[in-house]
């Protein structure tokens, strides 16, 4: 039975599917993107009562990194664990049908690093960031298994609205729980901060009871025999042959590879480069934040329009070429409060449009099969693949130059490549995206 012909395309599905998105998203709100690394940069830097920088130098494991430097270390080491892991796991899912169970493994798994943050100590950091770290492999890995969900529950030209519904789902959800943890913190106290990544890890589970009880655990009756771990390489082994001779897919995957090293990096460390950079303050690192969540709606929409309008190849370019011009813009005029608003803005704008449109683009790019987990491994693995070296080379470059203005000039290049390779897919699907 294909895609086509499952009998799961209905409404409670996909509502289901989308509450995921609502569920999860706190994590990368919160945890990635605006309270923990707040919190990380204060606990990890010292200053004088008049705020002059004494040193953001830390210890670990008998070595010294700047704060930010082995806080980019950390995740790209949890997306080189994903790495393996995820191809792995897919064709088990597969094989097996285990998605749901693997979807539920990771959630509970990120859960429980979001809320042992809880106990962050930086006299102990060696521990303390094992938390961010399985944190991180919670959220990271349940997204391959929540992404192989969508060829299955709608048909590939629902895809493009179906992807940005669940973004959107996100951002509102996210959003939702981080204004109720800053009602607590600037209201009540900055103790109570940690308190917030229990409350993530708790939003995290229940949120995600509803997917976890309508979206089905095995919608193409998988029956395992044999060995399962030799049965999922086998499966990924099938993936890439088929691969081949596609020289619209891995032209594709070529550029969402590149893409990846570079948008993905710029969303984890932008706080950080707003705190060290532009020296922004708590208050205004939250009305960036906010202001990032409350664009990112209306261009989730915008970018599905666009798409409908020329195509998902040709608005995906644009997207490529938009992201190309806000890192130009960010190295040479966001060093002022202002100017690191403008580049927040455009860059939510144009985040979660881009990434549901990837996510959608490639679910109409494959094959019809049955294996859609293993197929979205593929795309998994090359995000992560794409992340560990942005993150790695972000943070490389910082702690050589001692600036992060040079590492985001080095994206520039990556989006360049991105977009030239995305410009040699053949010509039928250069237009309106064609579905075989």
């Amino acid at each position: 039975m294909t895609a086509q012909d499952s009998p799961v395309y209905s409404k409670k599905v996909q509502k289901a599917w989308t509450m995921y998105d609502w569920a999860n998203s706190v994590y990368s709100l919160v945890i990635t993107t605006t309270i923990f690394p707040i919190f990380y940069n204060a606990m990890t830097t010292v200053r004088e009562e008049d705020g002059t920088l004494v040193s953001d130098v830390v210890s670990f494991w008998g070595m010294e990194f700047l704060n930010t430097q082995l806080y980019s270390y950390v995740l790209a080491t949890s997306f080189l664990v994903i790495i393996f892991l995820s191809p792995l796991l897919s064709g088990m899912a597969d094989y097996a049908g285990k998605k749901l169970t693997f979807l539920k493994i990771f959630c509970y798994a990120g859960a429980v690093g979001c809320a042992s943050m809880f106990f962050f100590n930086p006299a102990h950091l060696e521990w303390s960031m094992g938390s961010l770290f399985l944190a991180n492999l919670g959220f990271w890995g349940s997204l391959g298994f929540y992404n192989a969900y969508l060829p299955e529950i709608a048909p590939p030209e629902e895809h493009d609205k179906l992807g940005a519904r669940g973004y959107v789902m996100g951002y509102i959800g996210s959003v939702t729980l981080l204004l109720i943890c800053l009602a607590f913190i600037m209201g009540i106290g900055s103790h109570l901060t940690k308190w917030a990544f229990v409350l993530v890890g708790v939003w995290w589970v229940s949120w995600a009871q509803p997917a976890f009880r309508k979206l089905p655990s095995n919608p193409h009756n998988a029956r395992p025999e044999g060995n399962l771990l030799t049965q999922g390489f086998k499966e990924l082994r099938g993936v890439a042959k088929d691969l081949k001779g596609k020289l619209h897919l891995t032209r594709y995957l070529g550029s969402f590879f590149v893409m990846s090293m570079a948008i993905q990096t710029i969303m984890l460390m932008a706080t950080s480069f707003g705190i060290k950079e532009v020296q922004l303050t708590t208050p205004e690192l939250i009305v960036a934040t906010l202001l990032v969540q409350i664009v990112a709606i209306p261009g989730a929409f915008f970018v599905a329009w666009c798409s409908g309008k020329v195509g998902n190849v040709k608005a995906l370019g644009g997207c490529i070429l938009a992201w190309c011009a806000v890192c130009v813009y960010a190295y040479w005029f966001a060093s002022t409060k202002e100017g690191f608003y403008l580049a927040a803005g455009v860059i939510g704008f144009m985040m979660g449009g881009t990434q549901s449109l990837n996510r959608s683009t490639y679910s109409k790019l494959i094959p019809e099969t049955e294996d859609n987990a293993s197929y979205f491994s593929f795309y998994e693995v090359l995000e992560k693949s794409g992340l560990v070296i942005g993150m790695f080379g972000w943070g490389y470059i910082e702690g050589v130059t001692g600036s992060m203005r040079n590492s985001i000039l080095a994206l520039v290049g990556l989006f360049l490549i991105a977009f030239t390779i995305l410009q040699r897919m053949p010509k039928s699907h250069r237009g309106h995206l064609k579905v075989a």
